[in-house]
């Protein structure tokens, strides 16, 4: 009687464990999500603070180093361009002159940019929580899978940020800076407009390299099949080229160097689209 009993109270402990949490009520998940978006909040304020106070390295060791000719993108570039006699290859040669017309302009730039800084760093954490908050309604074998994503959200969506930063920002300011319709308007570049056009670009880099989860997710409920990815790839793969062309020298080595990492993360969407389409005929098949 006594090993019937354990064998039940075991079986009933793997149970509990297969399933997920009782359910809660629409009132208690608004409060976890509160939670949740508060310690996110907080974090990023902490970041943000810390950001501030340090803004004079942030402002002139990052975010204004691309615009400078020594900048480590610009010298690989020049470098290369020496090496195989394509001047068209140098970028930034030229240090790009920024103003601020505005009595609050400098001030408002450094406030916004540290809450931007905040938010990159605070990323990981951001992300985890987001997870901590839909974990609690998967089963365990789900929970266990999904538990890697969180990981590799965090490190692509950094990874996304360091390739707009080094490759997109410096074509980028290269192309809009030295831009002209007429030799009679001179380029004054506002501070505000240059911190958004580098922020915009490097969260957009971000974001971008956050597709092969995406593409997860969207296979995972059927919106987004192997077949559909297949059958747009070379309009996906125009549409890349146009954007690389749009903000890199007229040369193809330097659109090569935009496109090659986004043409990637659009064929490991297509594999991870069929990998997720295979795990699933298999379940069938089971059943």
């Amino acid at each position: 009687m006594a090993e019937e009993t354990n064998r039940e109270e075991q079986s009933t402990k793997k149970k509990k464990k297969a399933e997920p949490k009782a359910e809660m009520s629409f009132l208690d998940h608004l409060e976890a999500l509160r939670w949740h978006i508060i310690k996110s909040a907080l974090a990023v304020c902490i970041f943000a603070v810390l950001a501030f106070i340090y803004s004079d390295f942030i402002f002139d060791s990052i975010i204004f180093a691309p615009k400078y000719p020594e900048f480590w993108t610009n010298r690989m570039l020049a470098n290369i361009a020496d090496f195989m006699g394509m001047p068209s290859l140098r970028i930034n040669t030229k240090e790009l002159q920024l103003i601020s017309i505005d009595m609050s302009g400098q001030f408002m730039v450094s406030v916004w940019t540290s809450i931007i800084a905040g938010f990159i760093v605070a990323s990981p954490y951001v992300i985890y929580q987001f997870w901590s908050f839909i974990s609690p309604a998967l089963y365990e074998k789900e929970r266990r899978h999904a538990s890697g994503a969180v990981i590799i959200m965090s490190i692509l969506f950094l990874l996304g940020i360091l390739f707009g930063y080094f490759l997109i920002v410096p074509f980028s300011l290269d192309f809009l800076g030295s831009y002209s319709i007429s030799k009679s308007v001179v380029n004054q570049i506002n501070i505000l407009s240059y911190i958004s056009t580098v922020t915009s670009i490097v969260i957009a880099g971000g974001i971008a390299f956050e597709l092969p989860i995406v593409a997860y997710f969207l296979s995972k409920i059927g919106l987004l099949t192997p077949k559909f990815l297949r059958k747009y790839r070379k309009h996906s793969y125009v549409v890349l080229l146009i954007v690389a062309a749009i903000i890199t020298p007229p040369d193809v080595l330097s659109q090569t160097l935009v496109c090659i990492p986004l043409i990637a993360l659009y064929e490991a969407s297509i594999f991870i689209s069929k990998f997720v389409e295979i795990a699933h005929l298999r379940k069938l098949d089971e059943i």
